[in-house]
């Protein structure tokens, strides 16, 4: 298949095989699509089909793309995306080989995430305006977001029959359509009381819809409205360093490591499906790990 109509109909169907088979999000089948894509339309300028690249291709690819500034972990990906293609292909019986077997990049190092120490995330949480229906919602999100340690679209794709305040926990549907239930401790479960009974229905025209944090129209706020709001309320409390929609995540779990917490726990909270994507936070949790050597050890 060499032409672009038979490499965009294979390409569907690697796709529709994820999504029926494994679940894979939308941003997940987005971001396959968008490597994919590009690599079919370098192929095509060279005129070659795209389950059979010439081998010398792809290592020239990715060495341009290292040149115009593509980082290593950019170009892991797409060869990760790649590949994953590749082996599919030969499942399917398309190849007979996989024409990347022999291609390698640099050992990528995890890159350490951007957190918030603990004074920090108590500025934060104390930024927004409770005098105001907004600052009440907004203040319920941060306790939910810190307290369970959620993805912003976790978070803002909640609807009212998922919380148990008196359990104590919320049920989040995370990636590959996953549910998992998650504790919101005390904290988190008084500020979601107070904005249920004295702000949500003031925030919306019809209190019957099912979106816990509402944006327009009652709907789920968007997942950009929320991440434009704690900005906001990080320039209130004087946080200028950078922040990312996963900041307060990461610090629910390098705090929980730091105050002793099991790795596997933190995973089970966090949805990792794999424990190497939660041990990252091991790196940053330095606190625990010297006041154990500093308590414990003779020569500490």
């Amino acid at each position: 298949m060499g032409t672009t109509t038979q490499a965009a109909a294979l390409i569907d169907a690697f796709l529709d095989g994820l999504w029926l088979e494994q679940g894979a999000s939308d941003n997940t089948l987005s971001a396959y699509r968008h490597d994919l894509t590009r690599w079919q339309a370098r192929l095509a300028a060279a005129d070659e089909p795209l389950l059979s690249p010439a081998s010398a291709t792809l290592p020239a690819w990715l060495d341009e793309r290292r040149e115009a500034g593509y980082s290593l972990r950019s170009n892991a990906r797409l060869l990760s995306s790649l590949r994953r293609f590749y082996r599919w292909a030969l499942g399917e019986g398309l190849v007979d080989h996989d024409p990347l077997v022999d291609v390698r990049l640099p050992r990528v190092r995890p890159s350490l995430p951007d957190t918030l120490e603990e004074d920090e995330v108590e500025r934060l949480l104390a930024a927004p305006d409770l005098t105001t229906d907004l600052g009440v919602r907004d203040r319920a999100m941060l306790e939910v977001l810190y307290g369970a340690g959620l993805r912003v679209t976790e978070l803002v794709g909640l609807t009212t029959d998922a919380v148990n305040l008196r359990q104590g926990v919320v049920r989040v549907r995370g990636k590959g359509d996953k549910d998992r239930l998650v504790p919101l401790g005390e904290e988190a479960v008084a500020w979601l009381e107070r904005y249920l009974r004295a702000a949500r229905g003031a925030l919306m025209a019809d209190i019957t819809r099912p979106a816990l944090f509402p944006g327009r129209d009652d709907r789920c706020l968007t997942r950009q409205a929320f991440w434009y709001r704690i900005k906001a309320h990080a320039r209130v409390a004087g946080i200028d360093r950078p922040l990312s929609p996963h900041t307060l995540r990461h610090a629910f779990a390098t705090h929980l490591l730091n105050h002793g917490a099991n790795l596997r726990v933190v995973q089970l909270l966090l949805g990792h499906s794999d424990l190497s994507t939660t041990q990252i936070y091991t790196h940053v949790a330095q606190v625990r790990l010297e006041d154990l050597h500093a308590n414990h050890h003779p020569r500490g």
